[in-house]
């Protein structure tokens, strides 16, 4: 209704005005073009359990995908480079050849590519899946993103749930990951190669909706925002029931796209899940 109007009086001002508003027309006109875009919604790769706590002998499903998750807007996700569990012992499996390509309802109906394995938890403890994305080009922002992107099954014991796979930058809990109810607050340290916090990277927190919300709230309540402190540490509340993004940030070497040089941004994502509270649904 307010851009209608405001077309409408741009026209009008262009068509009817004299010499002393028609100068006035190309401001009106970017003014337009402000009103009329709409935010950016934040891009994340999504590594979801569908159980995130089992017991010894059961089995798993681990799916990851690629879109908006509050929006729960999906696309075609890349193939990972590769996939790896620290199993509670410590031993690392490489899961790569165990991922299978599947469809999913993406956006506006299509479907949406997404990988899929099935695990079979074999120990008690904690076990820590790892993904790494190859550089993923975002074309709104002429840069290129890679993820490495973590979440933690818990099998009984709590025995690993803060293992890293000692990546270029990493998310090392220090709140356990698992057993959340909402309104908890998550701690972590944000880690460099040389396994020390690092200071003032940009974390960005979100929620994930299993189907898109009917209304949407503004840009800043979708995706949420803080920086590590000088320890590295971040400090997030988990407001709601659900799994949570927890994304940190920094710029990585540039790469070359078409003879021109891009920045790449590499994150390290840890997603977490938040229970219900007892007797909630009562």
């Amino acid at each position: 209704m307010i851009i209608a109007s405001a077309v409408i009086a741009l026209a009008a001002i262009f068509l009817f005005g004299n010499a002393m508003t028609r100068p006035y027309v190309p401001l009106l006109a970017l003014a337009l073009l402000c009103l009329s875009k709409e935010p950016a919604a934040a891009h994340f790769n999504m590594l979801l359990l569908d159980k995130a706590s089992v017991k010894k002998g059961d089995e798993v499903t681990l799916t990851y995908q690629w879109g908006h998750p509050y929006e729960h807007q999906l696309f075609d996700a890349p193939k990972p480079e590769n996939v790896f569990v620290l199993a509670p012992d410590g031993k690392k499996t490489d899961l790569t050849k165990n991922l299978t390509k599947v469809d999913l309802a993406g956006n506006d109906n299509k479907a949406a590519s997404a990988y899929r394995v099935v695990f079979k938890a074999e120990q008690r403890g904690d076990y820590v899946f790892v993904l790494n994305t190859p550089p993923i080009w975002m074309d709104e922002e002429r840069e290129y993103l890679q993820d490495t992107v973590k979440v933690v099954l818990h099998v009984q014991t709590q025995k690993g749930w803060d293992s890293c796979g000692h990546e270029a930058l990493e998310i090392k809990p220090l709140t356990r990951p698992y057993g959340l109810q909402a309104g908890m607050v998550f701690q972590a340290e944000v880690r460099g190669p040389d396994k020390k916090g690092i200071e003032g990277l940009l974390v960005e927190v979100e929620r994930y909706n299993a189907k898109p919300p009917s209304k949407l709230p503004p840009d800043e309540q979708i995706t949420r925002s803080a920086k590590t402190a000088a320890s590295g540490v971040v400090t997030c509340t988990l407001t709601d029931p659900g799994w949570w993004c927890i994304a940190a940030a920094h710029e990585g070497v540039s790469m070359e796209r078409q003879g021109k040089k891009y920045p790449l941004r590499q994150r390290a994502i840890h997603w977490v899940f938040v229970d219900e509270k007892p007797g909630s649904k009562d």
